[in-house]
Order: C-alpha cells, then structure tokens, then sequence
C-alpha cells in the first residue's frame, strides 16, 4: 500500500509540473494581477489592527495599547447615526434598483439597433460621465444651481415664471439630484457590460423565434431578457455586497460642504471623514472601514446563497 501511494504521489507531481510546463505562458501572465492584489489587498490587512487599537504615533501600530471595541462605539453613540446609515443603505437601495434597470434598458435598445456607427456614437457619449471625476461634476452641477449665476436660476425659471430657487439650503431637492447624477454617471459603463453580454447570445435562437412569428417585444422577453438574467444576478450580488458602504465623491463633493444639506446628503463615508479630520483619530475611521468590509463580505455571502439555493448555475460562487 505504502508502494502504491509513492508511486501515486509522483505520478501527481509529475502531472503538475506537466501542467505548469504547458501553461506558463498564462501562468506568466496572470503574475502582475496577482502581484497588484495581493500588494493592495492582502497586505494592507495587517491594518485592520489600528480598529483595535489607540494609535500612539511615538509607539506605532503593534506596541499602541488595545481598546477592543471602543473605536466601533463611535459610530453609533453619535446621534446622527441613524440618519447616516438610512441614508448609506437608503441611496444605495435605489442606485441598485436604478443602477440595473436603466443600463439593462439602454443596453437592449442599443442591441436593436441596425446602424453600427450610430450605435459607437451613443456609447461612446453615455461613457464619457464614467470617465469624469466627480470634482468637475460638482462645479458642472454648480454652474446649473448657483444662486446668483446659475443657468437654471438666470435663464430657464424665469422663463417660466418662478422664483429663483437657493438650491444648496433646500435639502428637499437633493435625494433627486444626487440620484440622477449617479444613474447618469454609471449609466454608459453598466450599459456596456450589458451590450457585451447580448453579443454572446446565439443569434438563431432569435431566427428560430421570428420563424414562429415572435414580435420584437416577444424575442427580448422570453429570449435576451431570461439570457441576460445570470449576469444581471451577478451584478446585483456584487452591488449588494456595497450596501453599506457610499460613493464618498459624490456625497462629499457635490453638495460642497453645505451643512443645511447633511441630513439628506450625509453617508457613513463623508461621516467618518469629516470626524478624521476633525479629530484626527486613524482608529475610530478604521474601525468604521472595518465595520463596512464585513457588512459587505456578509451581505454577498447571503445573497448569493439565496440565489444559489434558488438556481445554482446564477450564483457567482
């Protein structure tokens, strides 16, 4: 018996050297994906000890004293935490409903079109946004909503008889704004991934259907649409997985520090900045990092058990 696993123990070494004697091309290739994920991802880990600790910069991250769970107290004893964290899962719960259904739509509506040109054109402009730092997309919005100089202030209400309206100290408005800039801004990247995954779709199931007498509505949904649905669910795992964490650019930057609009337009990320900043404590804004990771390792984790108990070939793992 003993024999018979040392020859079996070989024959598989020999088999794996086989495998990466075949494949290094690819192996080699993969090397500088690997390296950047773990210099960024795997190492920068050892942080997560500064949640736990308080950090004397004299005495560095392993000899500062321990202090548990304190730095997490932080985060909810403030009593604005339940805004935060309404708004954080809040926003977020619309931008997945949004971020889905409008790139989804756009993506179909492109895929039928017959004109290629036209098609490049229409995608090329709805990227631009994705490409587009969101500090130069708030003095765009600026530029619209200024008090005193604003396009919408000076030229398009008074055309229709209204009063200028002080955008920045009327928080009513802003759920609106911030959502709209954030659906356009993704808009063309969701849309491509999409576009790329009807270009994978078998053409002759929609020959087969027009030779049936199925309509275009028909073919999009009981052909493209229940063919789309496993990246579809992919993609909503992963946004899932970002629900309690915010896009700090657009929270921060466009609203432009204007504290009448916190109640509406302050997340968890934008909180803990401007606590850091305040009070310069590393810990208390590492815990709250900390405290996000998990929720979203958690959350994907749920989600694509559901989905894989619900069909096993959707789920992402």
């Amino acid at each position: 018996m003993t024999k018979a696993k040392t020859k079996t123990e070989k024959k598989v070494r020999v088999k794996e050297k086989n495998v990466f004697k075949k494949n290094w091309e690819f192996l080699l290739m993969v090397l500088p994906g690997t390296l950047f994920v773990l210099v960024f991802s795997y190492i920068p880990m050892f942080g997560i000890l500064i949640a736990f600790k308080s950090i004397d910069y004299s005495k560095g991250i392993l000899m500062s004293p321990w202090v548990g769970l304190q730095n997490f107290k932080f985060l909810f004893d403030n009593p604005d935490a339940w805004v935060i964290i309404r708004n954080t899962v809040g926003y977020n719960l619309i931008f997945l409903v949004l971020g889905t259904i409008c790139p989804v739509a756009v993506a179909i509506m492109m895929s039928r079109m017959t004109n290629k040109r036209t098609v490049k054109v229409y995608q090329t402009m709805m990227m631009l946004p994705h490409f587009i730092s969101w500090v130069v997309v708030s003095y765009i919005v600026y530029a619209f909503l200024s008090y005193s100089y604003g396009l919408l202030n000076t030229s398009l209400l008074p055309a229709l008889g209204m009063e200028p309206i002080d955008w920045y100290t009327h928080k009513q408005y802003w759920p609106f704004i911030l959502v709209f800039l954030s659906t356009w801004k993704g808009l063309g990247y969701g849309a491509v991934v999409y576009i790329a995954a009807i270009a994978g779709i078998d053409t002759s199931l929609y020959e087969a259907a027009a030779i049936d007498g199925a309509t275009k509505w028909q073919q999009t949904r009981y052909i493209l649409i229940p063919e789309l649905m496993s990246v579809i669910v992919i993609m909503l795992i992963l946004k899932i997985g970002g629900m309690f964490s915010a896009d700090f650019g657009l929270f921060y930057n466009i609203p432009m520090e204007h504290g009448e609009l916190f109640p509406v337009t302050n997340v968890i990320s934008t909180f803990v900045y401007r606590a850091l900043r305040v009070n310069g404590d590393v810990g208390m804004s590492s815990a709250a990092g900390f405290l996000q990771s998990v929720v979203g390792f958690v959350l994907i984790m749920l989600s694509n058990g559901i989905v894989r108990a619900i069909d096993e070939e959707k789920s992402l793992f």
